[in-house]
């Protein structure tokens, strides 16, 4: 570029007839040289953007506006071709090959001396076929109980400090049950125990599916008829005559169904609640006055019905709210009665990923439950994702040396030989964190088309979320953190109650296993698809709801909801859980006995 001064920036105003002083010389000189412009590409600039204006007098304002309205924005949009991009389209021999790498090495020093280092981070090894890696971070054939090791995929081979430093290890952390001397072990002697989908592969997520197109106008027809289902099932169960429209004036007391939400962009409160009505009762949203509900719980998306007064049209004050009704339980049939031929508990474990420190992509954790599940021999281990974490800092940094898909099916590898002599039922249940997956809810089940039939006859892939019948008791999963989700937009005035409970509650009485709307920001919810596979069929016995949150185990409305904890905690040990189950009669002195007996969350 052309070396610009004061007396050729003046030359090419006189041409324009523009009048200046020396301080806007100056400044239009500092931008010249700021936005690498010449004094005749600046001018003209500037002719342009006073005539947009109509006819802008030059002065220090004018020309601080025209660099942020226009400089500014050229400099973000100016395509940048530095010498290290035009080179790389050259042929190479091996010589230039590795002056690149020494000045890219020079680069990566230079742009760390200016940064603080993550902790635990490592640096990409450069290699060329002269100057091999070596051998210790080279990928070779893995022996079955090698399959898992760092050095096989990462350059970062050092296992977690923190997590091999852990104490309380196979701690019980939380209890539920009353079982004295319960035997935390499996019960080989009678065979597999069978593990199916609840609805049957023909009404389950069995496959991947198209998404990204679904239309705004599906999405609230799957809403509206959410609503009308919910809100028929309400009406009947508490002698409701009819709903009303909730932005029709009336003197008495109206009762309508809608939906909660909220009135901007924030979080739910209670002077930002509108109801939101079905397309039958108008379709409008009409704030609502909680000031005289004695207790309420709300979230967005729930639906509800309200019984108030709303004399305007404009605000429906609120005096009696209608809980949701849970789904009855599963009960089976005669020609499923003879599936459990004994009455002997069965033994569940549950454990939800990642199964790698923070700070190391090291499998010990995975290792150590595999331990435990030869030490335990359960006959069901349901394994939910993610398994190769995106939130891992190795991962988001592509620090990897082989694909995502090959550390995955490593990791699947290592569970089903290393559980092969126990011969338990092993589930697989995917995460929207899992970076190799469809991220979409539902998700499709993983695929596993190397596994040999042997293997494949004792390990089930299902999709989040899914209905499991385990040994004849129903099991609810799924790996979304809708705990975390939920909790941080619901409501309350019930002094004295847990949110978890709440939260469930909600999850069982709105039949639904991601009853939130609008979902959170990292779900991407399709919902077609989500109206045929991720409603509940049945109140579960047993819901598996794992959390970033505090691990759990509640009985909520006589569903036992566990939250088994992850199994591990940033670089240190989590929990996983572990149950007993026994289909037994369901009533029991007229009250319900729920099939888990004793259900305990321990730490790896």
């Amino acid at each position: 570029m052309a070396s610009v001064d004061v007396d050729s920036i003046k030359s090419e105003l006189e041409m324009f007839d523009f009048a200046y002083d020396d301080e806007v010389l100056e400044k239009m000189l500092e931008q010249c040289m700021c936005h690498r412009l010449t004094s005749e590409g600046i001018v003209l600039e500037w002719v342009a953007y006073s005539t947009t204006k109509k006819g802008l007098k030059l002065s220090l304002d004018t020309l601080e506006r025209f660099e942020h309205e226009v400089l500014n924005k050229k400099v973000k949009s100016r395509p940048s071709f530095s010498k290290k991009e035009e080179t790389l389209n050259k042929t190479r021999d091996v010589n230039s090959l590795h002056d690149l790498i020494k000045a890219e090495e020079e680069e990566e020093n230079l742009l760390d001396s200016y940064s603080t280092p993550a902790k635990g981070s490592q640096k990409r090894a450069l290699t060329t076929p002269e100057h091999p890696r070596s051998k210790r971070g080279v990928s070779v054939m893995p022996s079955p109980h090698q399959l898992l090791s760092p050095a096989s995929f990462s350059p970062s081979a050092t296992p977690s400090q923190k997590y091999s430093a852990r104490g309380g290890r196979g701690e019980v952390a939380a209890r539920f049950g009353t079982v004295q001397g319960a035997q935390w072990t499996g019960q080989r002697a009678r065979g597999p125990i069978r593990v199916e989908l609840l609805e049957g592969p023909e009404e389950s997520l069995v496959s991947s599916y198209k998404f990204m197109f679904q239309r705004l106008r599906d999405v609230r027809n799957v809403l509206t008829e959410k609503m009308e289902e919910l809100g028929e099932e309400l009406r009947s169960h508490f002698s409701i005559e009819e709903f009303s429209p909730a932005s029709l004036p009336a003197q008495d007391s109206v009762t309508v169904l809608g939906q909660v939400c909220c009135d901007g962009n924030g979080k739910l409160n209670a002077q930002s609640v509108l109801l939101e009505a079905g397309q039958d009762q108008g379709g409008r949203q009409v704030p609502v006055d909680l000031s005289e509900l004695k207790e309420f719980s709300l979230f967005p998306g729930q639906v509800v019905v309200m019984e108030g007064m709303n004399t305007t049209g404009k605000k429906l004050v609120a005096s009696k709210l209608y809980e949701g009704i849970p789904l009855p339980f599963y009960t089976a049939n005669e020609q499923n009665e003879d599936r459990v031929e004994d009455n002997e508990p069965v033994m569940v474990m549950v454990a939800c990923g990642p199964y790698t420190p923070s700070d190391s992509l090291s499998f010990d954790p995975l290792l150590d439950l595999i331990s435990v599940i030869i030490r335990d021999r359960p006959d069901v281990c349901i394994l939910l994702g993610p398994f190769v974490d995106a939130k891992h800092h190795q991962i988001e940094k592509c620090q990897l040396t082989e694909t995502f898909e090959a550390v995955f099916s490593r990791c699947v590898d290592s569970i089903v030989e290393g559980t092969k002599g126990v011969g338990c039922r092993l589930v697989f249940v995917p995460s929207l964190r899992d970076v190799h997956h469809h991220f979409i809810y539902p998700q499709p089940p993983f695929t596993l088309p190397d596994l040999s039939r042997e293997d494949a006859e004792r390990v089930s892939l299902v999709s989040d979320p899914c209905t499991l019948l385990i040994g004849g008791v129903t099991f609810g999963l799924t790996s979304t953190d809708i705990l975390f989700h939920m909790g941080a937009e619901e409501i309350s005035s019930i002094s004295g109650s847990d949110r978890f409970s709440r939260i469930l509650k909600h999850m069982l009485t709105q039949r639904s296993y991601y009853p939130l709307y609008p979902p959170a920001e990292e779900v991407n919810l399709d919902y077609e698809r989500f109206q045929m596979h991720g409603q509940m069929p049945v109140t579960p016995d047993v819901l598996i709801v794992p959390s970033e949150l505090r691990y759990f185990i509640k009985d909520v409305i006589g569903c036992v909801c566990i939250n088994p904890g992850r199994l591990t905690k940033g670089q240190v040990g989590g929990t996983y859980g572990r149950l007993l189950i026994q289909q037994g009669p369901s009533l029991a002195e007229g009250k319900r006995q729920n099939p888990c007996v004793a259900c305990q969350v321990v730490k790896i």
